[in-house]
Order: C-alpha cells, then structure tokens, then sequence
C-alpha cells in the first residue's frame, strides 16, 4: 500500500553499515596464496587456505599495516594489544567450518569520520576496524545439477568497517560508503571495485517513532554491490518497515538479501545471534604487540587525504567547494588534475577541463582516468592556447581536444597547425560576420533592447559557424555588444 507523507513522518529511519573491503596485498591473510582477483577456479589456494588439518595460520604483516593505516584515517584508537577469534558457522565455501576474525579486541575501535550532506557537515561514528579472513564462492550457474566451489578467494585478506547507527537517510549511507570508498582508495589499501566485490557493505536498517530513543527491531541487507543499490535497499526497507508497523505486525530480525532488478527485499535466513557464532579466542595465532613507535612510523607516511586536499583546493587554489568535492571524488582523477596544474598557473581553467570535458569524455567511453591517453601536461598546453588568444574554448574541445584523443602522440601545436585553428579573423571580416548575425534576427535585436541580455549567446553562436569558429570569442562579445547598444 502507498503510504501518506503523514504516516512516513512519523518515523526516523535508524542505519548502520558494516563496510568490507578486500586489501590489496599479494598475499592472503594466514597463508603465502596469491591474493589477486581473476585466476581460474582454485588455482589461489594451498593446504593452509583450504582449511586442511595440521595447518597453521601465519599473520600477513602488510594486512595489520593496512588496518591501522585505515584507522588512523578515520580517527580510531588503535589497540596495542588485539587478537584473532573464532567465528563458527557452515558454510559450503568456508573450509575450515569457521572464519578467523576479531571480536572483543579489534585492532581499531571508536573513530569516525564527517560526510557532507546538503551542505550540511555530520560526524559518522565508528565503532570498530577489525581484520579477518574472506570465505570462497559459490557458484550456482555453472551446472544444472549441482552448485560449485571456488576457493581462490578464501583466506584472502578483509578488514570490516563497522560504524554506530548513527545514519538517517538513504542519502547519508551513500555519502559515508562513498567517503569510506575514497579513503581505501587514496590509502592505496583497497581498489574500492565493488562491480568485482573488493568492497561491500551490509545495512543494518530499523526504524523507531520521532523522538523514541530505543533502537527498533534492525533487519540486516547483505552484500550491497553499489552505492545506488544501498540507497534504493534502505529506502524500500524503510518504507516495508513503517507499513509493516502500521499493519499492526512485528519487525523480525532476518538477513534479507536485495534484488536489483526488483529494487525489493527478500529474506535470505533468520538473523543469527553473536552467541550462534561460538566466538573463542583462535587458538593458532597469538595476540598481536604493536608499538607505539610502529603506529608512529605508519601515520608519518599515510598520504594526503580527501579533506585535507579539498582544504587546499580551496585556500591554495580558490577553487569552489563542489568542484573540490569532485576533483577528489577518485584519487586518480586527482592525481590527473594536480599534474595538469603543475604545467598551467589557470587552476579554474584546469578544474573545468576536468570536470566538464575529461569527465565527460571519461562517461561517454566508459573507461577510467588511468586509461586516459591523454598526456596531463598537453591539458595544460591546451588552456595555456585558449588564455593567450591562440584558439578559442570551442575550437579547444571540440577539435583539438577531439584529435588528440584520436591521435595522443602528436604534439598540440602540430595539431593546431594541420587542423588551422588559429584564430586569424581579421577585424574587418569580424566585422561582416557580426552585422550578419544581427541582420538575420531582427526580432532577437528587439529583444535585447528590452533587457533579455539571454539573446547574446544566439548571435555569438551564428557568429561562430559563419567564421568556422576562428574567432576570439571575447573580442567577438565585446563588440556583439558595442554593435547592438549602437542600435538603440
């Protein structure tokens, strides 16, 4: 039934995630196994990651480096002592019986991070960073009678983001999944791929009455694959849940799964409690010592981050914020535009390059920036062309930027030059075609008299195809505008 904006205000939408996201190590968490994506079926595993008994787990170093380096970025305290747990259910593609995990002593706890939402910024809660182990995968298209077993991924290494459910809307869980997302990915921890599952989030979802401070009966939605499929999940669970309430029905806590094709949750299996799992401390693995001085060393080397770069965007380079938050949006499309203004003082000019023409050339192909073929310094030659009067924006994009695609090895200037797109209109001719693009449309002369200055852009646009586009569009406007006031 639909329900009335009345009845929806009511209730206050209750979330947290719990964010998992595969590191980027070459070997697995307990085992020496390549931990990369895409080999053949089984071919990633070895006596340890098999779960076969008499194996014992080694700790991954660069896993503990990776976890604290994203707690410190999220402004966590990293626990000096911490330890590997237990965690026991069945699964087909889970070896041993049981995932090694953290559980009472995780090694990062009670951080978090700001998002920005509507201009508006709000603090994120974390409760939790722990380490542990990644299950296989099972396969239930690959034969008619029976369901696969691919365990190339089991061992490889995860840490789990758990933030307080502090979240109230299907806008803010995107926005903290996609700075969680930036994070890894400018910590160079975790490709932030979710299409191939290196991160993925699970939503934690109840709703309470306005005011009420007791948490509702949450229902937990499995292996969100997309930002846009979290915020359709959480608004379909939001509304199932207030229409369940109203129908005088209870909440029951189950693991629901998500159809995409749909947009609408299913239950998958009831909700196991933490005392299912049995935790125990693992046996095989001591507790982990970090010092003091190792965390030190890690915090001096973590990169620049999002908010720290959108901070000097705006002070060093007067850039917008939104054109900030854009720019830093992916860490390669970053690193692009920090290496086109090393050749070009124009910041703005190099922010609109990237945002308006790279990005959408970037859309339209569907390829990434580190495709790009486009050398950055070029960019910048480009913008240097247009500010000195050389080509004009039009031309810049539509031409040269156009033949440099197609040919990225050529130098700008030779393709300035076999493509003629200097701008060489003498005045006179300027001249000519201004009276004729006046000429044509009397009734838009009319108007601009009455004040609808819109008009412009129409004779600046006939202006341009009746030169070819070898114009300076300034010097062109300027006189649009002497010739029309003359008018009067």
């Amino acid at each position: 039934m639909a329900i009335s904006e009345s009845v929806l205000n009511k209730y206050e939408l209750v979330v947290g995630l719990e964010i998992h996201a595969q590191l980027s190590t070459n070997t697995k968490i307990f085992s020496s196994d390549p931990a990369h994506f895409g080999a053949e079926p089984n071919h990633h595993t070895s006596p340890v990651s098999i779960g076969l008994p008499g194996t014992l787990p080694k700790i991954n170093k660069e896993v503990v480096a990776f976890a604290v380096k994203m707690g410190l970025a999220t402004n966590c305290t990293i626990n000096l002592v911490n330890r590997f747990d237990r965690k026991n259910y069945f699964y087909a593609d889970l070896p041993k019986g049981y995932q090694i995990t953290q559980d009472e002593l995780p090694v990062c706890q009670a951080g978090f991070i700001t998002i920005l939402v509507k201009d508006e910024e709000k603090k994120i809660r974390i409760n939790r960073i722990h380490m542990e182990e990644d299950a296989g995968k099972s396969m239930h298209d690959k034969d008619d009678r029976y369901s696969l077993i691919d365990l190339n991924r089991a061992g490889v290494p995860l840490i789990e983001i758990v933030s307080e459910p502090d979240i109230r809307s299907a806008e803010e869980a995107a926005t903290y999944l996609a700075e969680i997302r930036k994070l890894v990915q400018y910590l160079n921890i975790c490709d932030g791929n979710m299409e191939e599952g290196s991160l993925r989030c699970d939503a934690n979802i109840s709703v309470r009455l306005k005011g009420n401070q007791e948490l509702g009966c949450r229902c937990e939605v499995k292996n969100l694959n997309s930002i846009r499929n979290l915020q359709r999940a959480v608004n379909f669970e939001f509304n199932r849940q207030i229409e369940r309430i109203e129908a005088g029905e209870k909440i029951e806590q189950n693991t629901l799964n998500f159809d995409a094709v749909t947009g609408k949750t299913s239950v998958l299996r009831s909700k196991e409690m933490a005392f299912d799992y049995r935790y125990f401390p693992e046996p095989d693995l001591p507790a982990l010592h970090l010092t003091r001085d190792w965390i030190d060393n890690l915090k001096e080397c973590l990169p620049e981050l999002p908010e720290s770069r959108i901070k000097r965007y705006l002070s060093a380079y007067s850039l917008s914020r939104t054109d900030s938050l854009i720019l830093t949006g992916q860490k390669e499309f970053a690193d692009y535009f920090e290496q086109v203004i090393r050749h070009t003082p124009n910041y703005k000019a190099a922010a609109n390059w990237m945002i308006k023409n790279i990005q959408s050339y970037l859309n339209d192909t569907g390829i990434s920036i580190s495709k790009f073929n486009i050398k950055p310094g070029k960019i910048a030659q480009i913008i240097s062309l247009v500010d000195k009067g050389v080509i004009n924006n039009t031309a810049a994009y539509r031409v040269l930027f156009a033949a440099l695609v197609k040919n990225p090895e050529k130098e700008v200037a030779e393709v300035v030059k076999d493509l003629n797109l200097q701008i060489d209109t003498p005045t006179d001719d300027l001249g000519k075609f201004i009276e004729e693009a006046i000429g044509s449309f009397p009734d838009k002369v009319t108007e601009y008299h009455k004040g609808k200055k819109g008009v412009l852009g129409l004779f600046m646009g006939e202006i341009m195809r009746l030169s070819k586009g070898k114009i300076d569009p300034k010097t062109a406007n300027k006189l649009v505008i002497e010739k029309l006031e003359s008018l009067k």
